[in-house]
C-alpha cells in the first residue's frame, strides 16, 4: 500500500474532498465481536486497504456514539493520534453531518485525510444478555415531559407517518411498498441480512408495533461497522486507481427534541439540509442517479424523498408506487437494502455514504444501478435522519 508523506505546510486555499475509501465491517448477526471496539478496527482496516494508504496517513477522526471520552477512546483503540477530531452526536444523521465537518476542515487546510468509523453489537449485546432493549433516549432535560406517558421512539415516528396519513390521503399500502421494495434491493445484495422477498400483505400482516406499523414497517436489528475515509485532492493520486467520489455539497439542520416544537410532523428537516446540500453543490433533484435514505422505518423513506424535492409535499405515496425506488426503477433508493433490510446496527448513517459511493465507484455487483443513459451513475445524495426528525445531514457525491 502506498505511504503518504508529509507534503509541507497546509495550503490556504479550499482544496477539493474525495471519498478514497470505504467499507463494512462484518455484518448481520455478528456473535463472535467481542467488543464494538473490534468491528471499528475491521471496518477501518478494511477502508484503508480499500484505499490503498497506510494508518499513517490518517491526521483526523470522527466518531460517537461509542465511548467515555468519544473519540479518544476510538482513536487509541486503532492506534491514532489524530490532530483533528470531531464528536458530533446527532443519531442516525451523525456521520452526514461529520462527513460535511470533516470536508470543510479540509478543504480549509485542518486536516488532509480524515477517518469516519463506527461499530456496534447491538444485536449480539442483546443476545447474550449483556444489554437489554430500550424504550426511550432518556428521562431527563426536555424528554420528562413524554417519557412518563409511554411516548417511546417508535411512537413518535408513528405518530407522525398517521399525520401524513391524515393530511395527504397516504396509505398503509404505499408505506408497505416502501418495505418491499427495500427488500427486493436486498435481494441483489450478498451482505444483507434478509432476502426473501415479501409483499405489501405481508408487511401489513406483520406483528403490529405502533399503529401504524407493523413489524416489517421497522427497521431490523443487527451487528456491524463502516468506515470512510475522506481526502484532500492532492492525496488522491496516492489511492489505489479508481475514479474519486468527490463531496460536491452538503447541509444540515436540527428541528427539534419534544415533539411539542415540532411544527409540522409531515416536513423532516431534510427539507433543510437538502436544500442547502443541492445549493452547494449546484445540482438539481432531477439530476440525482439514486439516493440513499435513512430508513429506521418506511415513513422516513416516504417524507425524506418528499422533502428532498424528488416529488411534491403529500405526492409521496404516489411516488413509492411502480417500483421507482427498486435498482430498475426511476430513482433507485437504498440499493442496498436499507436498514429495513440488509443491516441496521444503530447510527446507520455511514451506511449510506459506503454504499453510494460502490454505486459510483461501478463496483456494486448485482445491485450495481445505472444512469438513464446506461452508464455509471455520476450523482447521488446521502441523507440521514436523526432522533425522531429531530436532525438531519445530507450530502451531494459525484464521480470524478
Amino acid at each position: 500500500m502506498a505511504s503518504v508523506t508529509d507534503r509541507g505546510p497546509r495550503q490556504h486555499r479550499r482544496r477539493k474532498v474525495a471519498i478514497v475509501g470505504v467499507a463494512l465491517s462484518d455484518c448481520g448477526r455478528v456473535n463472535d465481536a467481542t467488543t464494538p471496539y473490534a468491528l471499528h478496527a475491521q471496518a477501518a482496516r478494511r477502508a484503508l486497504a480499500d484505499a490503498g494508504l497506510e494508518h499513517t496517513a490518517i491526521d483526523g477522526l470522527a466518531s460517537a456514539g461509542l465511548g467515555t471520552l468519544a473519540p479518544v477512546e476510538v482513536a487509541e483503540y486503532l492506534g491514532l493520534r489524530p490532530t483533528w477530531v470531531d464528536s458530533t452526536s446527532v443519531g442516525g444523521s451523525t456521520w452526514e453531518v461529520m462527513a460535511a465537518h470533516a470536508a470543510d476542515a479540509i478543504a480549509a487546510g485542518h486536516a488532509n485525510v480524515v477517518l469516519l468509523v463506527y461499530g456496534s453489537t447491538a444485536r449480539a449485546d442483546i443476545k447474550a444478555g449483556r444489554r437489554t432493549g430500550n424504550l426511550s433516549f432518556g428521562a431527563r432535560g426536555p424528554l420528562q415531559f413524554e417519557v412518563p406517558y409511554g411516548h417511546t421512539l417508535i411512537a413518535k415516528y408513528a405518530m407522525a407517518a398517521r399525520r401524513h396519513m391524515h393530511e395527504y390521503g397516504t396509505t398503509l399500502e404505499q408505506l408497505a411498498s416502501v418495505a418491499v421494495q427495500a427488500r427486493a434491493n436486498a435481494a441483489a445484495n450478498p451482505e444483507a441480512m434478509f432476502r426473501t422477498p415479501i409483499t405489501v400483505d405481508d408487511v401489513l400482516s406483520s406483528p403490529p408495533i405502533a399503529d401504524p406499523f407493523t413489524k416489517l414497517h421497522c427497521c431490523l436489528r443487527s451487528d456491524g461497522g463502516a468506515a470512510v475515509l475522506l481526502a484532500a485532492e492532492e492525496y488522491v493520486r496516492d489511492c489505489r486507481p479508481t475514479a474519486p467520489v468527490w463531496i460536491l455539497g452538503t447541509g444540515e439542520h436540527v428541528s427539534h427534541t419534544t415533539m411539542s416544537e415540532w411544527p409540522d410532523f409531515t416536513t423532516s428537516p431534510a427539507a433543510i439540509s437538502g436544500r442547502l446540500a443541492f445549493e452547494r453543490a449546484g445540482v438539481h433533484p432531477s439530476e440525482i442517479d439514486f439516493a440513499e435514505i435513512y430508513d429506521a422505518f418506511t415513513y422516513m423513506t416516504l417524507v425524506t424523498l418528499e422533502d428532498l424535492g424528488f416529488c411534491a409535499k403529500g405526492e409521496g405515496g404516489a411516488f413509492m408506487e411502480k417500483n421507482r425506488l427498486t435498482l430498475t426503477g426511476d430513482l433507485p433508493v437504498n440499493t442496498d437494502g436499507g436498514g429495513l433490510s440488509a443491516q441496521h446496527p444503530g447510527m446507520r448513517g455511514l451506511f449510506l455514504l459506503v454504499e453510494a459511493v460502490r454505486q459510483l465507484r461501478g463496483e456494486a455487483g448485482e445491485r450495481q444501478v445505472r444512469a438513464a443513459d446506461g452508464h455509471l451513475p455520476r450523482l447521488a445524495v446521502a441523507s440521514g435522519t436523526g432522533g425522531w426528525f429531530c436532525s438531519s445531514g445530507t450530502v451531494v457525491l459525484g464521480r470524478g
